[in-house]
């Protein structure tokens, strides 16, 4: 039974970033991988963090899909604005019919005996709506039903609870200080981004669940993330999607 899980969100074919948790991950002696969406997108590397996923899933891993990885799937909608519809478009001629299918295929929410894992929220998960503050978190916490439950898509670290008498309460989390999940409480866990982090700091972030001492903590690990820009340009994407991976925003 797996006991260290790290759980990383919104890749977002990034390579630098992904190769960098990964090596932080096995440091801190992990067994078990959950991986909460959005492999593609923004990013010059979506085969490479495709079949890097496809791997770790083979291996055992949990995977749920994202919003980028079922508009990928899909192909561009008529109505999407230009820059998205440029990225689908680049992303799926980056991609062989297997890997499109692997995205295609991937379940919107996982539940487990303990936690539910889900890219966006456990109330519609294929609604890819926001966790914002409290009142989302209160209606994901609901619907999610387990005393844990995992999602990302916002792209920035958050932690929210609810006592028995369901009200909520949030922080934000210190990089590297294990918090205590206390067993009277629901706990909502948002595990921020690998691969295009929004919060201020361009340090790929996720998070490593200890389930024998009941801890989450949250990790920042600086990447690569010029190289990582450069190949945006180079690849001919839109400058912002590179320009924001230094500005972490």
């Amino acid at each position: 039974m797996s006991v260290r899980t790290a759980v990383l969100s919104d890749l977002h074919a990034n390579r630098e970033a992904l190769e960098a948790v990964l090596e932080h991950a096995e440091r801190q002696a992990v067994d078990s991988y959950a991986l909460l969406g959005d492999f593609v997108g923004y990013g010059a590397d979506p085969a490479w963090v495709v079949d890097r996923v496809r791997e770790l899933v083979a291996g055992g891993a949990v995977a749920v899909q994202g919003n980028h990885d079922l508009a990928t799937a899909e192909g561009a909608s008529p109505g999407m604005r230009p820059e998205p519809r440029q990225v689908i478009e680049w992303t799926r001629g980056q991609l062989d019919a297997e890997q499109i299918a692997f995205l295609a295929e991937l379940p919107p929410l996982v539940r487990t005996d303990a936690c539910v894992y889900v890219h966006a929220n456990a109330w519609d998960p294929l609604g890819y709506e926001y966790v914002l503050g409290r009142s989302e978190a209160a209606r994901s916490l609901q619907a999610a039903g387990t005393q844990l439950s995992f999602c990302g898509h916002v792209h920035e670290a958050r932690l929210y609870h609810a006592d028995a008498q369901g009200r909520v309460a949030d922080f934000l989390p210190t990089p590297g200080a294990p918090v205590p999940l206390l067993p009277l409480r629901q706990w909502l866990v948002i595990a921020g981004s690998v691969g295009q982090p929004r919060d201020g700091d361009p340090a790929a972030c996720y998070v490593v669940y200890d389930s024998r001492a009941q801890t989450v903590t949250w990790w920042r690990v600086p990447y690569d993330h010029e190289g990582a820009a450069a190949k945006i340009r180079a690849a001919g994407l839109p400058p912002a999607l590179a320009d924001r991976l230094a500005e972490g925003l």
